[in-house]
């Protein structure tokens, strides 16, 4: 009894998938990560770290320790 042989399938193509963002689709959560950033780093200037001085002085001994 023979057995069927398999052809070889069809070479792939190289071209790929060729998927485009738009500029704002990495600006904006860059632009939004930055921002809290710099106010973690500057407690002072948020709204809502005037409720609590204790972590406000923790936040500032963690950015003098990072700026060294």
């Amino acid at each position: 009894m023979s057995a069927r042989t398999h052809s070889r399938p069809l070479p792939a193509t190289t071209r790929g998938v060729d998927i485009r963002l738009p500029w704002w689709a990495l600006a904006l959560p860059t632009l939004a990560f930055v921002a809290l950033f710099v106010l973690m780093l500057n407690p002072t200037d948020a709204q809502a770290a005037s409720g609590d001085p204790v972590i406000a002085h923790f936040l500032e001994r963690v950015r003098d320790l990072v700026t060294r």
